[in-house]
């Protein structure tokens, strides 16, 4: 007995190559392990047989799709085989979508079996397979596997679950027709698509660049038809074949893969059976994005004088605290939809234009000058507004009041428009992309949300109480509000400079003196308690003719040259689509940067990150060609890239290594994320 005991050892050592026919040695690396495995334990003559590589991550670790989205690469796989055999392409199951910060990428987690056919399968079946695995940071992996099997009857193996596995998760051949027209627009057509895609819908296509991986899809849904507002990627091209894959969530939860070619074609107007939802989410996160706008500094100069007008009238009747507040919303919200009309009608039209055009025009940023400057020069006491009743400070029930927080909603909208880039530029671009309806509705939204906390204050008696009382600290804090006024006058001057140059400086500071001296003269007469009723209509119609002379050089600020490009730091090179095609088939790195005089956020990524001497060093050091797209003035050029990567407005940041996808950067830049793709770059 001893001796068979000690025998047993050998006897498994003997048996084990059998048990395990159907697998190759496995190579375990840092963080996965993998081995090539077979559907069945023999070849069998006359019949193909099935292999695969097998991943088993550890936790956190992913690898990527044929398509990985905005970064990554996907597996290699490259098979070894005797004459006569063939290996045919892997049979990818469909990817889990992997959002990181900004960026989408298509992969696995856990494990995953990628199938792959062999036709004349012949002994032995040698394999070199490289992936790239990442978490937060990406490792280049490899191994070398053989698989020798035995002729014999093509009985299951121990791993033939693993490949039931994989053909159930595979895409099944959609049973509807799918048409990509030439604005991106996915439509899948046929009886039954409105149940398997009723709560979710997302196409992934097969090649990289197709489309911008992170962008949302919007859906329009009905009993027979699914479209999606796809934004079209770099490699899009009009009038080609889409092929990819359909993954839908139906109501009831189930997800379903479909593989489809959209053909190119037109799509016919669809009434959207969940319309009123979908507009419901778009007004929800648009409410979101007014809301914060209250807390963006371009914002911070107009508001702040509405806080102090609010604060006046925290002890006035309720009906005084409402009338203010519904006509600084109705100043708002009508702001917001003259904005968002102009914008859907000129798009309608043809034109090229996206989010903030009226910043593009040297006729809006010195008119905005001449108010900004005005109500500084209202707050410092030069002049009162006295139309029919006090101004700001007097009788805050009379009309002037009320048309006077109705212009300060106006003039909040016209301040904040540059500042909703940060997180409302997408949604306005996709809500543009998906209709008028759609659009209007954000820009609607936006308005209510901005407006919303002045309305709470003045119908909430609570928050009213809140406020401090009225005293003689109003009258410092409202000239101390005046220079933020001035502070962003200074600001547009800039932006005049980089639009239409010394001439339009000229243009916009001799407006400034104008009204200056209207203040001064509206200042002087309200002042002046012996002046006669001759003396005020000379006074008054001296203040008119000056406000009408500066009114009068607006229309030949339009007509002024554009300054040019606004001057890129060294190192940089202005933007060409062909510059940029040429970059990257010579295999070079570029980052691409969209920005505007007229951006805040812009300027402030400039500044405190791309600018930096250690962001700059990284740039040289990999060998990175810098790009700047200035969309000061209008570009129907950058108004259309924008458009292919989801975006109706600027700032947008891409990245381009060589051979991958690109990577769009986050609005708000920091200097981690710039480095950490830059760094990844071989020297």
């Amino acid at each position: 007995m001893g001796r068979l005991l000690r025998l047993l050892p050998v006897l498994f050592a003997l048996l084990a190559p059998a048990a395990r026919a159907a697998t190759s040695t496995p190579v375990t690396t840092q963080h996965a392990t993998a081995a090539l495995v077979s559907a069945t334990d023999h070849i069998t003559a006359g019949q193909p047989l099935m292999v695969g590589l097998y991943l088993r991550m550890q936790p956190g670790w992913h690898i990527y799709w044929q398509n990985p989205g905005d970064a990554g690469s996907p597996p290699d796989l490259r098979f070894t085989l005797p004459a006569g055999a063939k290996a045919g392409p892997v049979v990818w199951p469909a990817p889990e979508r992997q959002r990181e910060a900004t960026l989408m990428t298509f992969g696995y987690t856990g494990s995953v079996l990628l199938p792959v056919r062999i036709d004349n399968p012949a002994s032995p079946i040698a394999l070199h397979a490289s992936w790239l695995i990442c978490s937060q940071v990406c490792v280049p992996e490899e191994g070398n596997f053989t698989l020798a099997l035995t002729p014999g009857p093509a009985t299951p193996s121990a791993e033939a679950p693993l490949f039931a596995a994989a053909a159930a998760a595979t895409p099944e051949a959609a049973p509807w027709r799918a048409v990509i027209d030439p604005k991106g627009r996915l439509a899948v057509l046929g009886e039954g698509i409105g149940s398997a895609g009723g709560r979710e819908a997302f196409f992934l296509p097969l090649a990289a660049d197709m489309v911008a991986a992170a962008a949302p899809q919007p859906m329009r849904l009905s009993d027979d038809h699914l479209v999606l507002a796809l934004h079209p990627g770099s490699a899009f091209k009009p009038g080609q074949p889409l092929p990819g894959v359909l993954e839908t969530v139906a109501d009831d939860g189930t997800r379903h893969a479909f593989a489809l070619t959209a053909q190119p074609g037109s799509i016919a107007p669809v009434k959207p059976a969940k319309a009123a939802a979908e507009l419901g989410w778009l007004l929800g996160f648009a409410l979101l994005g007014g809301l914060l706008l209250n807390i963006m500094p371009c914002v911070f100069p107009v508001l702040a004088v509405k806080a102090a007008g609010l604060a006046a009238t925290a002890r006035a009747p309720a009906r005084t605290r409402i009338g203010h507040a519904l006509a600084y919303a109705a100043g708002v919200v009508l702001s917001f939809a003259a904005i968002g009309a102009a914008l859907v009608a000129l798009q309608e039209a043809g034109a090229s234009v996206g989010w903030g055009f009226q910043f593009q025009s040297p006729t809006f940023v010195a008119a905005v000058t001449w108010v900004l400057f005005a109500v500084g020069l209202n707050l410092s006491g030069v002049f009162a507004l006295n139309w029919g009743g006090g101004g700001v400070g007097g009788d805050l029930a009379s009309r002037a009041d009320l048309w006077g927080s109705f212009f300060t909603g106006l003039l909040a909208v016209v301040v904040a428009s540059p500042c909703t880039a940060p997180f409302m530029g997408a949604a306005i671009g996709t809500a543009l992309a998906t209709g008028p309806l759609a659009a209007m509705t954000v820009f609607l939204g936006l308005g209510a949300g901005l407006a919303l906390p002045y309305v709470l204050l003045a119908v909430v008696p609570y928050f009213a109480r809140l406020l401090p009382r009225p005293g003689a600290w109003m009258d410092l804090l409202r000239q101390v509000l005046a220079f933020p006024m001035y502070g962003a006058g200074v600001w547009l001057l800039w932006v005049m400079s980089e639009e239409a140059g010394s001439a339009g400086v000229l243009a916009s500071a001799s407006g400034l003196a104008l009204v200056g001296f209207a203040a001064w003269v509206l200042g002087y007469m309200q002042r002046s308690r012996g002046m006669g009723a001759r003396g005020r209509r000379i006074a008054e119609a001296a203040a008119a003719a000056a406000v009408l002379v500066a009114v009068a050089v607006l229309p030949a600020l339009a007509t002024l040259p554009p300054a040019g490009a606004r001057p890129a730091a060294p190192g940089y090179e202005g933007f060409s689509d062909a510059r940029l095609e040429a970059l990257r088939a010579q295999g070079k790195p570029v980052f691409v940067d969209f920005s505007a005089a007229w951006c805040i956020t812009c300027l402030v990524n400039e500044r405190l990150v791309l600018d930096r001497p250690d962001v700059r060093q990284a740039f040289a050091d990999h060998h990175v060609t810098l790009m700047r797209g200035d969309w000061t003035r209008q570009d129907p050029a950058i108004t259309r890239f924008l458009r292919a990567h989801g975006r109706d407005g600027v700032p947008l940041y891409l990245f381009y290594a060589p051979k991958r996808a690109p990577v769009e950067l986050p609005q708000i830049l920091t200097e981690a994320a710039v480095l950490h793709l830059v760094n990844a770059l071989p020297r």
